[in-house]
């Protein structure tokens, strides 16, 4: 009976955890499960290996579910929200932030079910075609780089994406190669968050006031979701046990397997693909052994023989930590409306530009600081020319297929 105590303690104090880390820019879930980590000797002493797992999974749902609000409030983005920052700052210079937020929400409340709908799937399928599927990743991998270069009707514009693309992925495969702590948080915040910051306080965009809606309001489509969902389902499963695959590519591969998708769709599918890829990850270390998150590879750490039954109590700890997120989400994200009007956006874009700078320097060091400067140059670049800012990933693209290939 104790044992379920401490594990729904966990799950709370899992819960409240989450939500710290997703609201804080640079301080994401991997630094705490690090530091969990190093600490586990002495925890061990005190609670079963599961309470800590169920902490982990707890603050790694959680954080999926909130962390899209300073990204889209503040531009503030961390690895799994990056791709936010554009259509959720355009809903929110419309007065519609709290609505963004609301779509990543959809995403992500949808995306629990997907995990049971999945889960069943990749333990009796995943052993038997995980070989098959890596080998064709490559392919795969280059036909939505092509894609995302040669979709483009002038050919001018052509050009401009596959420059934009190579230079992205020569810079990725350069910070992947440095002695760092942490190589995607300056990387990432430069390309999609500073560099949006740097534009907000250019152009001294002020925010409006914020309308807030009523969550019985129809704000999209039942076939906008169906079709978000979908495009989440086909790329989520690949990103959730093919290494170096992440949100950001999931998110890519989905939008470009069901079509264009508009900002309202891709906000639902960003906030799906988030909440599905953390949580098909525990499932795939019960699979096939392999640990495709931060998150993942603490558990793997903690539970190296993953059972059946602690599966199924991993499985409950997603649906109820999810269940909490959406409340918390709902609640601060109405906080931020309420408010985010009432500030000097310049001098709050400043300060944050400010902090980001300091979080990279803190945690990446010297060479964070420069990743950060020239990735910011490179995502101001996209800007001005009026590339698709999802070109950007291919800062990971590019080097995932190298990592196939060579």
């Amino acid at each position: 009976m104790i044992i379920w105590l401490y594990i729904l303690l966990a799950l709370l104090v899992g819960v409240l955890a989450g939500t710290l880390t997703g609201l804080s820019p640079g301080i994401h879930i991997n630094l705490v499960a690090v530091f969990l980590l190093s600490s586990s000797l002495f925890l061990l002493k005190f609670v079963s290996p599961i309470v800590l797992v169920v902490f982990i999974v707890a603050m790694s749902m959680t954080h999926t579910f909130v962390d899209f609000i300073p990204s889209i409030f503040l531009g503030a983005p961390d690895e799994d929200s990056s791709l936010s920052v554009l259509p959720g700052h355009e809903m929110l210079i419309a007065g519609r932030g709290y609505e963004a937020i609301i779509l990543t929400l959809y995403g992500s409340i949808f995306s629990l079910i997907g995990i049971l709908i999945l889960s069943p799937l990749f333990i009796m399928f995943l052993p038997k075609i995980y070989h098959y599927v890596v080998r064709i990743m490559p392919l795969i991998l280059i036909l939505i780089a092509g894609y995302l270069i040669f979709s483009e009707k002038e050919n001018s514009k052509k050009i401009w994406t596959a420059i934009i693309f190579f230079l992205a992925g020569l810079l990725g495969i350069l910070v992947f190669n440095l002695n760092m702590n942490e190589p995607l948080l300056p990387l990432l915040t430069g390309l999609f968050g500073t560099s949006s910051l740097i534009i907000s306080i250019n152009k001294k965009q002020t925010i409006p006031q914020q309308k807030i809606t009523h969550l019985k309001t129809k704000i999209i489509k039942k076939s906008s979701i169906a079709k978000s969902m979908l495009a989440s389902m086909i790329a989520s499963p690949l990103c959730s046990f093919l290494p170096g695959l992440g949100s950001g590519q999931a998110a890519v591969i989905g939008s470009e397997v069901t079509g264009d998708l508009n900002r309202r769709e891709f906000l639902v599918l960003l906030g799906a693909i988030n909440t599905l890829v953390m949580g098909l990850s525990f499932v795939t270390f019960y699979a096939i052994q392999k640990s495709r998150t931060g998150s993942a590879v603490a558990i793997s750490k903690l539970l190296p023989n993953l059972q059946f039954k602690e599966l199924i109590i991993i499985l409950i700890v997603i649906l109820i930590s999810g269940i909490l997120a959406s409340f918390l989400t709902i609640l601060i994200a109405k906080f931020f409306s309420k408010n985010i009007s009432k500030i000097n956006y310049s001098k709050l874009s400043i300060g944050i530009l400010i902090l980001l700078f300091i979080i990279s320097f803190a945690i990446s060091g010297i060479l964070g600081l420069l990743v950060l400067i020239i990735s910011t140059f490179l995502g101001l670049s996209c800007i001005f020319l009026n590339v698709k800012r999802t070109t950007l990933m291919g800062c990971l693209l590019l080097s995932t297929i190298l990592y196939y290939l060579v």
